[in-house]
């Protein structure tokens, strides 16, 4: 087989991490990069019953079900990886 090899650069903590996800895996960090590439955009299987909640919710807003504002939203993704963080159910 005739590859075409190309070099990319990255930092060094973005290369430490690849390789140590790749030793992990037992491959080398080409071939997990190649992986990674090869599964950007494939579909993620879902296991049935959580397809079925999420039809089970998307009926529900689709009847009229109340869901919440935007901006409720935004602001409480802006509290991810802070210490003012709480699950949805908390907040």
């Amino acid at each position: 087989m005739n590859l075409k090899l190309r070099k990319i650069e990255v930092d060094e903590a973005t290369a430490a991490a690849l390789a140590a996800r790749a030793a992990e895996r037992g491959l080398t960090v080409s071939e997990l990069v190649a992986e990674m590439a090869a599964q950007q955009g494939a579909p993620v299987p879902l296991p049935p019953e959580e397809l079925a909640e999420l039809d089970r919710q998307w009926a529900a807003i689709k009847a009229g079900e109340r869901t919440v504002p935007h901006d409720q939203v935004v602001r409480w993704l802006e509290t991810w990886g802070t210490p003012a963080f709480r699950p949805w159910n908390s907040r």
